[in-house]
């Protein structure tokens, strides 16, 4: 068979011939990979950047996708540490860790959309008590993990969802998706906070400087600064430490948590599954996908696009 091969963390993968794979209990089934998504964890996993990464090479990328089982039943996977992933045209599952597909589904569009819209849906269901009629404000809302955010908000019954962002035209296609409001960085820095100041949820995809810079400006904007707030810590590409000030944490009530591997348990991602995967297919979350053939891997690697790139094989 063939796979997308890295040989060092520094290294794009490169498509090559591959052994086919052999379980190694009676846990797991060989599956044909239909479709697999190049997620931001799937690039950090893979160069040694993500805390769950291995560090062990040479490795076949890809942490999901949309798999045939050998009974032709189509399986959305996530799959544990391994250093066979799903950019290969075949892989090893573990049932487990998957959840059983409706005939009709875009390998293409599950594949793109699941990673990036589980963050947000894990992150408002298992790591904090959200309800509806609650207000948020997502950080990156422009990227394709808060896109679905400010999506996943709504349809969970925000009251309002805020989206924040560098780029003040990209914000603004977000109002068909559901953004109530829209306000870039630069404007939270200079302390026009507006109703963002009095959100209940925070979900940050930023970190860094602008997720540190915001916190002041928005807690000395609060119209009650003993109104909980729950930050949720989802990504970093703006930077993996933030300098916070202690004054965010005496001066309101104030709670960062995060979400993610770890502070998440893999059975609680797996029960979300079934009803993110329905939302998905009835079209509940816009996805923006464009499907690849897994021979053009090392030229897709390091692209920038809007779109979710997929590979097909």
């Amino acid at each position: 068979m063939h796979a997308a091969v890295i040989r060092a963390a520094d290294a794009p993968p490169v498509y090559r011939d591959h052994p086919d794979p052999a379980p190694h209990n009676g846990d797991e089934l060989v599956v044909e990979v239909l479709a697999a998504g190049l997620h931001h964890l799937t690039r950090s996993k893979a160069n040694g950047s993500h805390y769950t990464s291995s560090g062990r090479y040479p490795l076949v990328p890809g942490v999901d996708g949309v798999v045939r089982d050998q009974e032709g039943n189509l399986r959305y996977v996530v799959l544990d540490d391994t250093a066979l992933g799903t950019f290969a045209d075949r892989t090893l599952i573990d049932p487990r860790r998957s959840v059983i597909l409706p005939g009709g589904i875009d390998p293409v569009q599950i594949a793109a959309a699941m990673n990036p819209a589980m963050s947000s849906w894990v992150a408002l269901r298992r790591r904090v008590d959200f309800h509806a009629g609650q207000r948020v404000l997502v950080l990156g809302a422009t990227g394709n993990a808060g896109r679905m955010a400010v999506q996943i908000a709504k349809l969970f019954g925000a009251a309002q969802v805020i989206a924040a962002g560098r780029d003040a035209t990209r914000l603004k296609a977000l109002a068909a998706l559901g953004a109530d409001e829209t306000i870039t960085f630069d404007q939270i820095g200079h302390g026009e906070i507006g109703h963002a100041a009095d959100v209940d949820v925070v979900i940050d995809y930023v970190w860094g400087e602008p997720a540190a810079g915001a916190m002041i400006p928005m807690l000395t904007a609060r119209a009650d600064r003993t109104t909980p707030l729950t930050w949720i810590q989802i990504g970093s590409v703006a930077g993996q430490s933030a300098p916070i000030p202690s004054a965010a944490l005496r001066s309101a009530r104030l709670q960062i948590v995060g979400s993610g591997i770890g502070s998440v348990p893999a059975r609680d991602f797996i029960a979300e599954l079934p009803e993110l995967a329905s939302s998905v297919t009835a079209g509940a979350i816009d996805v923006r996908a464009r499907a690849v053939p897994l021979a053009q891997v090392t030229q897709a690697w390091a692209a920038e696009t809007e779109e979710r790139i997929v590979f097909v094989p």
